[in-house]
């Protein structure tokens, strides 16, 4: 009995280590836990970019592991929902070692994680991608941005003044910071430009929009899950990570990639190096024109993309690149958005404003709706369509990234950037006029 005990233990440990928190081996797990344990009990934590990489992969992993096993929400981008707003509430009520805070949150603003994450994704996906396909979506997926340009803001004036809301409340102050583009360029010219016409100060008028902005990510997130389930029951909605039907059977990536037995690591170090290159470019030419980094660089891949000036190695090198970025990037960086990026207060003061609170899902949900039928109208693929195009309603690059995580759609960062960045420069213009106009 006692020796069938022993034998009952032993394989109970062999599964246990057998186990993985996401990619991560247990045994492994179990040494970085151990690390983080004695270096927080002991205040020695390093504030560095090790330290921060090591605090946000260790609780990043498990809490994708806990979101993934959740009844129901597991449905509707329950991973994405628990790396990242589980952190932002446990940092609002302070039950995370302000240690751990404090080196989250000064890596994720001074180092501009993000934007490196971006570029890699961008030239990593726009790379690798088929050239007939992206040149019919992008096209196509301006048709759609410019409709729910449209839609959103009839949507959210109607029922923000059915509901109560002025017709000026319900655009300028719930639905113009929605579709703005997130925080920094976004609500932040906002504000600005608000407080230039009207006696308010920026300052109040920033706090007044921004829990707008969160809570649209948030119903966007939610979306995408649900997207992502319709695709899953109906496949003929969904292309997998394409806009439009290929003229080769292949997925989102081309099958010169697909066909690759594994990174080649020096094709990956190529492609990533001219992500960085493209993106420095990008900086100065910002500095020149004003126009924002990312936005250069995309423009700058799909043009050489379009042209057929990306070479058949750095198309492969960016298969791998986009692989490694999706897999092991974006898990840690959703939980470095939630510590430092996503405050639980401003989330949380709209949930008092039913009004405001209904005309942020009826929105949201418009926009999405109006992307899901126009897509099919146009001869795209509504679910990636509608993901895609979401992301004008997010958090920016903080939203977009959320979004297509829930919606596992991570390969169309490229036309997500396009619906944040044309669809939130719009906005802005729009709005700023129209307040002018009308003030």
């Amino acid at each position: 009995m006692e020796a069938k005990k022993t034998v009952n233990n032993q394989n109970l440990f062999q599964k246990f280590i057998a186990l993985h928190i996401g990619i991560i081996p247990m045994p492994l797990y179990l040494i970085l836990t151990l690390g983080y344990v004695l270096l927080t009990m002991g205040n020695q934590m390093p504030d560095d970019m090790l330290g921060a990489l090591g605090i946000m992969t260790l609780f990043s992993f498990i809490l994708e592991e806990v979101g993934k096993h959740i009844p129901v929400l597991k449905s509707l981008g329950g991973k994405v929902l628990v790396v990242t707003f589980l952190p932002s509430y446990l940092v609002y009520q302070n039950w995370l070692p302000k240690s751990t805070v404090h080196v989250v949150t000064n890596f994720m603003t001074r180092n501009n994680f993000l934007a490196f994450f971006i570029a890699l994704l961008i030239v990593g996906s726009i790379s690798a991608m088929n050239r007939k396909t992206l040149i019919k979506a992008s096209t196509r997926i301006i048709v759609v941005l410019l409709i729910c340009e449209l839609v959103g803001p009839i949507l959210g004036i109607a029922v923000g003044t059915l509901l109560g809301l002025s017709a000026w409340k319900s655009y300028f102050y719930v639905v113009a910071p929605i579709m703005a583009g997130g925080v920094g360029e976004g609500a932040l010219p906002l504000s600005l430009g608000y407080a230039a016409i009207i006696s308010m100060t920026q300052p109040k008028i920033f706090a007044m929009i921004l829990p707008c902005v969160m809570l649209g990510s948030l119903v966007a997130v939610i979306l995408a899950g649900i997207l992502k389930k319709i695709g899953d029951v109906h496949p003929e909605l969904t292309g997998n990570g394409r806009l439009v039907e290929s003229d080769e059977a292949e997925s989102g990536l081309d099958n010169l990639t697909q066909k690759s037995n594994g990174a080649d690591i020096e094709k990956m170090l190529v492609s990533g190096i001219l992500a960085i290159a493209l993106y420095l470019l990008g900086v100065w030419v910002n500095s020149v024109i004003h126009l924002p980094a990312p936005i250069v660089l995309l423009i700058v891949v799909m043009a050489a993309k379009m042209l057929g000036w990306i070479p058949a190695s750095l198309q492969a090198g960016g298969s791998s690149l986009y692989s490694l970025t999706v897999k092991g990037i974006t898990p840690p960086l959703l939980f470095g958005v939630g510590v430092a990026m996503t405050p639980w207060k401003s989330l949380i003061t709209v949930f008092t404003n039913v009004p405001m609170l209904i005309t942020i899902v009826v929105t949201v949900t418009g926009i999405v709706a109006a992307a899901f039928f126009s897509a099919k109208f146009l001869g795209m693929y509504p679910v990636d369509t509608a993901i895609a195009v979401s992301c004008c309603s997010g958090q920016g690059g903080t939203g977009a990234l959320a979004i297509l995580a829930a919606g596992d759609r991570m390969v169309l960062m490229p036309f997500a950037q396009v619906a944040v960045r044309l669809g939130g420069a719009i906005t802005v213009t729009l709005s700023i006029f129209l307040m002018r106009l009308f003030a």
